[in-house]
């Protein structure tokens, strides 16, 4: 799977977070439900413009950002 494919920026949307196409639903907002304990199924009964797919490209989205260094810890690593 591509996440390109389910995954969009617009400045007009969001000021230019990443959301799901053709939703309001931003990747930060999915996943910050799943960060506070919400299951998949929860996120698609409550969400049911999502599929799936859009849950496993936003967690490929997260995972390349992870892998480019774009998504790091601010916290001092002690010696």
């Amino acid at each position: 799977m591509i996440w390109q494919e389910h995954i969009c920026t617009d400045k007009n949307i969001l000021i230019g977070k990443p959301v799901v196409k053709g939703t309001r639903l931003s990747v930060e907002f999915i996943f910050q439900r799943l960060a506070n304990g919400w299951t998949e199924e929860q996120i698609l009964d409550n969400y049911p413009q999502l599929s799936k797919q859009d849950l496993q490209a936003i967690f490929l989205y997260i995972l390349e950002a992870m892998q480019d260094g774009l998504l790091f810890s601010n916290q001092k690593q002690s010696a």
